[in-house]
């Protein structure tokens, strides 16, 4: 059996590594679980399935969204920019020195 760990954990910033995204991580798959949805997050044949994916409270630009990103794709952030995601409160306690706190509460 592949025993898997994730890189990131719940509460971290990270950045995509190419595109001008990046969010504070509130869930975890050790390995895709949207098997419906798998031809629609890509057709790179180099991303592979059996890795953690993260959900990630993700900003772009002016935009905000719910990221569902593989870890190839992830590096954490050091900018030590706060995440400006408006759902950011309902997940998350923020401390004085800007570091997520999971707080476990479901969206409704």
């Amino acid at each position: 059996m592949l025993r898997m760990e994730a890189k990131f954990t719940i509460g971290q910033v990270t950045r995509h590594r190419v595109y001008d995204l990046r969010g504070v991580v509130f869930d975890v798959d050790l390995s895709f679980s949207e098997e419906e949805g798998w031809r629609a997050i890509t057709m790179d044949k180099r991303l592979d399935k059996e890795q953690p994916f993260y959900y990630l409270l993700a900003e772009c630009g002016d935009s905000s969204y719910i990221a569902y990103v593989p870890e190839q794709n992830l590096v954490a952030d050091v900018s030590g920019e706060p995440v400006k995601h408006p759902d950011i409160g309902e997940l998350f306690d923020v401390d004085d020195g800007g570091s997520y706190h999971y707080r476990g509460r479901i969206f409704q």
